[in-house]
C-alpha cells in the first residue's frame, strides 16, 4: 500500500510508470480471479486504491 507522502515525493514520470505497473498487476489478478481462485483477494480492492491515489496525486501536480 502506498502512501500519500510517499507519492507526493515522486514526479509524474514515475507516478505514470507506478500506474501502469499496478494496472497490470490488476489485470493479472482479474485474468487469475476469472479463470481459478485468488489466495489474496484483498489485493484487488488494495491495488485499485493505490491506483486511485497516484491518480489523485497526478492530478493536483498538473493542476487538473
Amino acid at each position: 500500500m502506498l502512501k500519500m507522502t510517499e507519492i507526493n515525493k515522486m514526479d509524474t514520470s514515475a507516478i505514470n510508470l507506478k500506474v501502469a505497473e499496478l494496472r497490470k498487476e490488476l489485470f493479472d489478478l482479474k485474468l487469475q480471479k476469472a479463470t481459478t481462485s485468488v489466495e489474496k483477494s484483498h489485493l484487488l480492492t488494495t491495488i485499485k486504491r493505490d491506483i486511485a491515489r497516484l491518480k489523485t496525486a497526478l492530478n493536483s501536480k498538473t493542476g487538473n
